[in-house]
C-alpha cells in the first residue's frame, strides 16, 4: 500500500473517530452526563500531552540532528502555541460553551471553524505520517480523542439551535473531508518541504499543547462542586490517556 493510500486511510480514521462522539449524541434520545462529558475530556487531555511530550516532540528533536539546533525546536512550539491562540481568539471558538466572551455561537461559525480545524488536523496527520508512519497513526488517534467532545459539544448547540439530526451529521460529514483536502496537500508539497518536518512536528506539538492545556483542562476545574470519587475518576483516566499512547507508540514501532 502506497503511503498516500495510508495517509489518507488514517485521516479518514481520526475524521470518523471524531464524528462518532456527535452522532451518538445526535442519535441517541438521552445525553451524555456532565460526569461522562468530562470523563471524555481528560482522556483526549491525557492523549494530547502525551502525543505532544512523548512523540512529536522527540521525534522533531531526532530529525533536526544538530544538538545546536535544538533551540529552535522550542521556537516552533511556541509558534504553535501562539497561532492557536491568535486563531482561537478571532476565527472561531474551540470552548464547549454555548457562548464566549459573551457572544452567541452561531451554526455557521461553528461548521466554518471546524472547516478550518479539520483542514489543520489533515495537514498534521499526513505531515506527521511522511515523517514516520508510527507517528502520524498516533497522531491520527490523538487528534480522534480530542476531536470526540469537541464534536459532541458542537452537535449539541447545532440540535439547540433547531436543526435536523440528519442535517447536522450531513453537514458535519462534509466538514470533516476538509481534514482529507489538508492532507492531500500536504502530501503534494511535502516533497519540496521535506527540511521542515522538524519544524511541523514541533509547531503540531505546541499547537497540542495548546490545546490540552487551554480548552481541555480548564473544563474539568468547571465543577467545582463535583465528588471526589469524580476528581480520581477523571485523573485516572487522564493517566489512561497518556499511558495508550505511550504503549502504542512502543507496540507501532516493532511492527
Amino acid at each position: 500500500m502506497g503511503q498516500i493510500s495510508q495517509i489518507l486511510i488514517w485521516t479518514t480514521v481520526g475524521s470518523v473517530a471524531s464524528l462518532g462522539g456527535g452522532i451518538l449524541l445526535a442519535l441517541r434520545k438521552k445525553a451524555f452526563t456532565h460526569e461522562q462529558s468530562l470523563l471524555l475530556i481528560s482522556f483526549a487531555a491525557g492523549v494530547l500531552l502525551s502525543t505532544a511530550f512523548f512523540d512529536l516532540l522527540p521525534e522533531a528533536i531526532g530529525q533536526i540532528g544538530q544538538l545546536g539546533q535544538i533551540g529552535q525546536i522550542w521556537g516552533w512550539v511556541l509558534a504553535g502555541i501562539i497561532f492557536l491562540f491568535l486563531l482561537e481568539k478571532f476565527l472561531w471558538y474551540h470552548h464547549h460553551d454555548e457562548e464566549h466572551e459573551g457572544r452567541q455561537r452561531t451554526p455557521i461559525l461553528i461548521t466554518v471553524g471546524d472547516t478550518v480545524h479539520n483542514f489543520i488536523d489533515g495537514v498534521v496527520i499526513a505531515g506527521t505520517f511522511m515523517v514516520a508512519p508510527a507517528t502520524g497513526i498516533v497522531t491520527a488517534l490523538a487528534v480522534a480523542a480530542h476531536e470526540i467532545p469537541h464534536e459532541m459539544a458542537d452537535f449539541g448547540v447545532l440540535l439547540s439551535k433547531g436543526w435536523a439530526r440528519k442535517k447536522v451529521i450531513l453537514v458535519n460529514l462534509a466538514s470533516a473531508g476538509a481534514s482529507l483536502v489538508g492532507a492531500v496537500l500536504m502530501y503534494s508539497f511535502g516533497g519540496r518541504i521535506e527540511g521542515m518536518l522538524p519544524v511541523l512536528l514541533s509547531f503540531s506539538g505546541g499547537m497540542f499543547i495548546y490545546l490540552a492545556c487551554s480548552d481541555l483542562i480548564p473544563e474539568l476545574h468547571h465543577g467545582h462542586t463535583e465528588k471526589k470519587r469524580e476528581t480520581v475518576a477523571q485523573m485516572a483516566v487522564f493517566g489512561v490517556g497518556i499511558i495508550i499512547v505511550l504503549v502504542l507508540k512502543g507496540w507501532l514501532q516493532h511492527i
